[in-house]
């Protein structure tokens, strides 16, 4: 059963199968965290996270008219740690509260319950996620990691050109 939150006209759903991939592709392919990131690495993401779509319904709240407006991914064990990432929602939506309500299904969602510790990375929306309970790292000098941020741009990920989004 999915997790979702239906409200005013709008759609937050864990339910892989209403992802409008090839849109959150064309988003995440011009955006400062994923330049360039190849559709087939998209879809391998979503295949193995937790992804959530926002979504705008159609008249009368109708799913089959949705259009998708926002997406996000958690990578989680589900146990003890989880990983927010490639959040967005296109700029023509922002400002209506919907990364407030994609916030509140993503941190309700049963499986994500007790963690230990739940991360995100971002340079922008520092207000938002404090909101959340987010906040700087208590010892930034115990974190590392290893970033590669051209990756996508050196080919260095499985995956030709979609030929679809004329981004890749």
């Amino acid at each position: 059963m999915p997790h979702e939150l239906d409200r005013e006209g709008f759609l937050v759903s864990d339910d892989k199968a209403l992802l409008d991939v090839p849109a959150a592709h064309r988003f995440l392919s011009g955006t400062y965290w994923s330049p360039g990131i190849p559709l087939e690495t998209v879809r391998r993401g979503i295949e193995h996270s937790m992804a959530f779509g926002v979504y705008e319904l159609g008249a009368g709240g109708d799913r089959a008219g949705r259009t998708q407006v926002g997406f996000g991914r958690v990578i989680s064990d589900r146990a003890t740690f989880a990983y927010l990432s490639d959040v967005f929602v296109v700029e023509s939506h922002r400002g209506r509260g919907l990364s407030r309500m994609f916030m509140e299904t993503v941190l309700s969602h049963p499986e994500l319950q007790g963690l230990r510790r739940f991360l995100l990375l971002t340079r922008d929306a520092h207000g938002l996620y404090s909101k959340f309970g987010f906040k700087p790292l208590n010892n930034p000098a115990a974190a590392m990691d290893r970033w590669d941020p051209e990756v996508y741009r050196r080919g260095g990920t499985t995956g030709e050109a979609c030929g679809e989004c004329g981004v890749c």
